[in-house]
This record gives C-alpha cells, sequence and structure tokens, in this order.
C-alpha cells in the first residue's frame, strides 16, 4: 500500500552551494604563434638553401673550366673533333669519348624504354594482385645493385653470351649487307659499343619502369573506366587515355634514365674495351666514353695538357648533360602548353 506525502510536506531538494573557485578558472592558455621573425628566417634558409645549390652548380662549372683551360687554349674546338689521343706526343681529340658516351646511352634507351613501358603497362594494367607487389618490388630492387656488379657480371657472363649467341648470327645474317654489314663488322669478343649500351640498358630499366609504373597509377580510375565501358581494349586505353593523360611524367622518367646512362662510369668502363681509336662505326668494335676514360687515366695523368684534356672531356660531359636536361623542360612545357591549349 502506498502513501502520498501531502504537498507540503514533499521533501525540498536544495541546490548545490555555488562555489566561486568556478568563476575564477583561468582560460586556456593560447600557444603562441610564430611571429614574423621566424617566417623570414624560414624563408632565409629556404633561400639559402637554393643560392646554396646555385653556387655549388657555379663552383663546379668555373674550376672545371679553369683546370681544363691549358687544352681549352690549345686545342679549342678542334678538340671536339679530333679522334686522337696520344698521352706521349700530348695530342688530344675527345671524339671518340664523346662518340662512346652517346651512342651506348642511345642503344641504352632504344632498349630499356619499350621494356619499361611494357612492365609499367603489365603492373599496372594486366598484372594479377598478388604479383602485382613482389614483382614491383624486385624491380626497384635492380636500382640498388651497384654499377660495379654490373660490369663485372657483363664482362664475365654476359659478354660470352653476347658474342656467342648474338654477335656471331648478326655477323653471318648481315655481314654481306651494304651500309647494314657495316655495323656488324669487327671481331664479335663480347665487350664493345653494343656491350656497353645493353648493361647501360638494364642499369636504367628499374629507374624508368618505376617513374612510368607511378605516373600511370596517377591517372584517375574513372577515366580507365569510362573507355573500357565504351569498348576500348586495354592498348586503347593506355595509348588514348593513360599516356595523354601521364606524358609529362613518361617523358621525365626517361630523361631520368639518359641521365643515368650518360654519367654511368664503372659498368661502362668493364664492357667497352678502353679503346681511343674510331676505326669504323661497327656496334662490336671497342671504344672508350667519356667517363671511362676519366676512371681509367686520370689517376696516372700529369699536369699539364694531358689533365687538362681530362678535364675538357669532364666539361663536355656537363655540357652534355645540361643539353639533355634542357631539352627535356623545353619538351615538357611545350606539351603543358599544348595540353593547356587544347583545354
Amino acid at each position: 500500500m502506498s502513501t502520498t506525502l501531502p504537498a507540503n510536506q514533499m521533501p525540498v531538494i536544495q541546490p548545490a552551494p555555488f562555489s566561486a573557485s568556478v568563476m575564477t578558472i583561468p582560460p586556456p592558455r593560447k600557444v603562441a604563434r610564430s611571429g614574423p621573425m621566424a617566417d623570414r628566417v624560414f624563408g632565409w634558409m629556404a633561400k639559402g638553401a637554393a643560392l646554396f645549390t646555385l653556387a655549388m652548380l657555379i663552383a663546379i662549372l668555373v674550376s672545371l673550366t679553369i683546370s681544363a683551360w691549358p687544352a681549352i687554349d690549345k686545342f679549342g674546338l678542334g678538340f671536339l673533333t679530333s679522334t686522337t689521343w696520344d698521352p706521349v706526343k700530348e695530342e688530344f681529340g675527345g671524339l671518340v669519348m664523346i662518340y662512346g658516351t652517346l651512342v651506348t646511352s642511345f642503344i641504352a634507351l632504344l632498349i630499356a624504354v619499350p621494356v619499361s613501358f611494357g612492365i609499367a603497362l603489365f603492373l599496372t594494367e594486366l598484372s594479377p594482385a598478388w604479383l602485382k607487389r613482389p614483382l614491383g618490388t624486385a624491380i626497384e630492387l635492380l636500382a640498388a645493385v651497384p654499377s660495379i656488379v654490373y660490369g663485372m657480371w657483363g664482362l664475365l657472363v654476359f659478354s660470352p653470351v653476347l658474342s656467342t649467341y648474338v654477335q656471331q648470327p648478326l655477323q653471318y645474317v648481315f655481314g654481306g649487307v651494304p651500309y647494314i654489314g657495316a655495323l656488324f663488322a669487327g671481331p664479335p669478343v663480347g665487350i664493345g659499343i653494343l656491350s656497353a649500351g645493353i648493361i647501360l640498358a638494364i642499369m636504367i630499366i628499374p629507374f624508368i619502369a618505376a617513374v612510368m609504373r607511378d605516373v600511370f597509377d596517377v591517372t584517375p580510375t574513372l577515366l580507365k573506366e569510362s573507355a573500357y565501358a565504351l569498348g576500348a581494349t586495354t592498348w586503347e586505353v593506355v595509348f588514348k587515355v593513360v599516356l595523354p593523360y601521364t606524358k609529362a611524367g613518361v617523358v621525365g622518367g626517361i630523361m631520368l634514365g639518359l641521365g643515368r646512362a650518360i654519367g654511368e662510369t664503372m659498368a661502362v668502363t668493364f664492357v667497352i674495351g678502353n679503346f681511343n681509336q674510331l676505326n669504323s662505326l661497327s656496334l662490336f668494335q671497342a671504344a672508350n666514353s667519356i667517363t671511362s676514360a676519366l676512371a681509367n687515366e686520370f689517376a696516372e695523368a700529369g699536369e699539364g695538357l694531358h689533365q687538362g684534356a681530362l678535364m675538357y672531356l669532364g666539361l663536355v660531359l656537363f655540357f652534355i648533360t645540361f643539353v639533355v636536361l634542357s631539352l627535356s623542360k623545353i619538351l615538357l612545357s611545350q606539351l603543358k602548353k599544348n595540353e593547356g591549349a587544347r583545354s
């Protein structure tokens, strides 16, 4: 049986006593913002880093020019067209080294670009999910192999295979063909321009393939799925959707590989033959490159014209690299301008 108390007897609930401490709690302390001075210091540091890089570049160019000046003063621009390299008579010309550098780099690009494109296409469009990650990691690991290992492998393992299964059949097939046969003349010993170009191609494939794969992955999935929905094949999607969208990145990856090929030293030194004469245009003949000449002769070069000629070669290599990078920048800017005009 429940009892209800009268209204006048209901317990009165008193409110908690008001505490003055609530009013005395200080507001949360604001963290002091960095003032204009900190921003100025950060700007000075960033500008200093950029200026330091530019100063280093200028210092390298000036030091190369000063060191190469004895050869520049005596040989002038004729150094670039002369094939003579005789330290005893102090007669030097850099055409053989320049030719070897350019031809081996061209062969490397000719082989590496299609292979790298195929690797990137397979990894982004055709590879099953379980194979994509380990295969991509394996390709990236190839870039970590030291260049001297590639050179030793090329000299001891690859050169005999190239001589037996590539150079000899090519000579047998094209040896009697006018003009073309001259490219495959000479003893098929497995070392020379072709061998150096192939080794360089193997070395730069991981760089170009990794860049191409990354830029292909940047392509919006919606664009590719829309193309597939309209009935496009994988080939059409790649050439009409992916490549137009990523052409700037693809060109940048190719230029990165070309820069690596031009500046490579040890691998080329092992397999190019280190021969300072240009007897023919055969891809089988032993030759020399700028980097291999510097690696082989700089330690034994005496002060004067010999050392100056080597530094002149270094200056030429610097100029070649600068031209390649400048052309790549011009090409990229032109691609962006055309893309902006179309949009």
